[in-house]
């Protein structure tokens, strides 16, 4: 996950006079620094996940892969629960929003396709993610971000005319809860069926649901 969070703008600037760095350039700066050091601490959380239980971790262990003093971790999390919340949560935001960011040309409602593969690559992870206990977390962080990128996507497709605004927020609410059983069932089943396949399934029932009628070809 930590490899998915979402990446603020890096850009530099010098002030005219002087030399000397802008205010916001150096706001910039130091927005880069925390960023890196939550990527670090969140990749090394990720990793450890992959070697013991999560009960089992510890806050040094963190901060000893990450190279990270434990002042500096206290500055930006309370705990490790904290830590890995804020990491799921930056990924299942970056991960909902996808298709309206890219302003994808497609009826897709949400990026199925991409969030499977990538959590096919992460196997192990889910595994260590049940295992610890958090999945349930993890689970109700998606459901609200997955919510909110469908019925921003549900706006935005001629597709989805016939639903009015008061109707969207339960609509897409449904949705996501949908697409969180069809990814625990996949999973839990041994990945039966690629991605795509998934995609596909997927937005079949979006919009034989949604319409009321058959979606026929699934969108590309």
């Amino acid at each position: 996950m930590a490899g998915n969070r979402t990446k603020r703008p890096v850009m530099s600037g010098e002030a005219a006079a002087g030399g000397k760095k802008s205010a916001p350039a150096a706001a910039r700066k130091t927005d880069r620094r925390v960023r890196r050091t939550r990527d670090a601490l969140g990749g090394a959380l990720m990793k450890l996940m992959h070697e013991k239980p999560f009960r089992d971790i510890k806050v040094q262990h963190v901060l000893d892969r990450a190279g990270v003093g434990r002042s500096t971790f206290y500055t930006h999390f309370r705990d490790k629960d904290d830590l890995f919340l804020s990491d799921a949560d930056e990924f299942f935001e970056g991960m909902s929003t996808l298709l309206s960011r890219s302003r994808e040309n497609s009826n897709r409602v949400a990026p199925v396709r991409e969030m499977f593969a990538h959590l096919a690559e992460m196997r192990k992870f889910y595994d260590a993610l049940v295992a610890s206990g958090k999945v349930h977390d993890a689970m109700e962080l998606a459901q609200g971000h997955f919510a909110r990128g469908i019925a921003k996507r549900l706006a935005e497709l001629s597709r989805a005319r016939g639903i009015s605004e008061a109707q969207r927020p339960a609509i897409a609410t449904a949705l996501a809860g949908s697409l969180l059983s069809l990814l625990t069932w996949w999973i839990t089943r041994g990945m039966p069926g690629s991605p795509e396949q998934m995609d596909e399934a997927y937005h079949r029932l979006v919009w034989s649901g949604v319409r009321g009628e058959d979606a026929g070809p699934a969108p590309k």
